[in-house]
């Protein structure tokens, strides 16, 4: 397969007609009992652990890649959107799995991507950005589009966008995806947390009056109360949501769902899809530290987590995550704080250098008695299953069938 051959297993087509059908259903006779699971792709492991998962659950998964994870100039992981696509291909037939595979851009829009706000780039520049990123995106088959038009860095801290302004940016957004090939799929909404409870409405409503013969959105986001950093998940606003975005005929789908205590919840508050991401890769560095562990037992020293922590310090990426009192420097925050921002934080930096360096020596110093890379797949596998527990979708696959 070379650069410009078309993945046939992602084929958008293919993928949309899933997601329609499936979406159908989730509002039909499966109503209420169903969410399903969207992993962010953080790293090669996340994406073998989570394919092995829904291999043995025969279960369906969306992949939802953001352009800071991959992008054409490879994001953190290091993948453009073809080389991901190719990547999950090969992955996907190596399980022999049969469930359905969706890729997925998540958050594409203004200022979306942090080196878009970092670089200082003007709205005409971000948005030409992610134009030509979404184009990438429809060419190496991702058929579900997440249209996030939310931020807009030359507002006053705290501002929102205006409902009108919002969904004006968002139809013409999704207008460049539709016009640059076949039929694909969409997310939007306000996710914007702590955000008024008639701010959801009102972009629906004038979205649907400005979306012309645009397709209407297939999942409605909107704030379930969720967070990185906090547990917190409000069932009330989520059924609320739910009654919201079916009078627009979308199904909502949940963003940072990693730290929820019980997300068996969701499928009976209606959920459609949730994300999980960060999440996976706390566990998988908390994976590596149980082997550099194993590591110093048998007496060997990598150097592992030093390597990781130095890198992720000079990377400046961890201060992404800070609160707003949190202005020191690294050394200087607790150290509860610097394990979470470490845990984190480890995503950005798994293609360094220094840390695959580290990493695969680490591997080889245990190999005596541990297979590394299946000791990390196997972790995040585990963790991903207890998603796919949570939401019901164990045979999922079949019952679709069925239907």
């Amino acid at each position: 397969m070379n650069a410009t051959d078309p993945i046939e297993e992602f084929d958008a087509r293919h993928s949309v007609s899933f997601l329609r059908t499936m979406a159908l259903a989730l509002r039909g006779p499966l109503a209420r009992k169903h969410t399903i699971l969207a992993v962010c792709p953080t790293s090669a492991a996340v994406v073998r652990g989570a394919l092995a998962a829904v291999s043995e659950a025969r279960a369906p998964l969306l992949f939802a890649a953001t352009l800071n994870q991959v992008d054409c100039d490879g994001g953190y992981t290091g993948w453009t959107p073809h080389a991901f696509s190719d990547f999950v291909l090969h992955a996907h037939r190596r399980n022999e799995n049969v469930s359905p595979v969706v890729i997925c851009l998540d958050h594409g829009g203004p200022w979306k991507k942090d080196h878009h706000r970092t670089a200082g780039l003007s709205f005409d520049q971000t948005w030409d950005a992610v134009v030509q990123s979404m184009t990438a995106c429809r060419k190496a088959g991702y058929a579900l589009f997440h249209v996030d038009c939310t931020t807009d860095i030359r507002l006053p801290r705290g501002a929102q966008v205006d409902v009108d302004d919002l969904a004006e940016r968002t139809v013409t957004l999704m207008r460049s995806v539709v016009d640059s090939g076949d039929p694909v799929a969409f997310e939007t909404g306000v996710e914007e947390q702590r955000a008024e409870r008639d701010r959801f409405d009102s972009f629906f409503r004038v979205f649907d009056r400005k979306r012309g013969d645009l397709p209407r959105p297939i999942f409605a986001v909107g704030d379930l109360g969720t967070a990185l950093d906090v547990s917190h998940f409000d069932p009330s606003r989520a059924r609320g949501l739910v009654r919201k975005a079916a009078a627009f005929g979308a199904l909502v789908k949940g963003h940072y769902t990693d730290a929820v205590v019980d997300p068996s919840i969701y499928p009976s508050c209606g959920i459609g899809a949730a994300n999980v991401g960060p999440g996976l890769a706390m566990v998988e560095y908390d994976a590596l530290m149980d082997l550099e562990a194993k590591e110093h037992r048998l007496g060997g020293k990598s150097d592992f987590s030093a390597t990781l922590r130095s890198a992720l310090i000079k990377s400046g990426r961890w201060r992404k995550w800070c609160l707003p009192e949190e202005t020191t420097t690294f050394d200087r925050l607790s150290p509860e704080r610097q394990r979470w921002l470490l845990r984190t934080g480890s995503r950005y930096i798994w293609k360094h250098p220094d840390v695959v360096a580290s990493r695969q020596l680490l591997c080889k110093n245990i190999r005596d008695v541990c297979n590394g890379g299946a000791f990390v797949e196997s972790r995040i596998k585990d963790a991903v299953l207890r998603y796919i527990r949570a939401f019901n979708l164990v045979g999922f696959t079949d019952r679709m069938a069925r239907l």
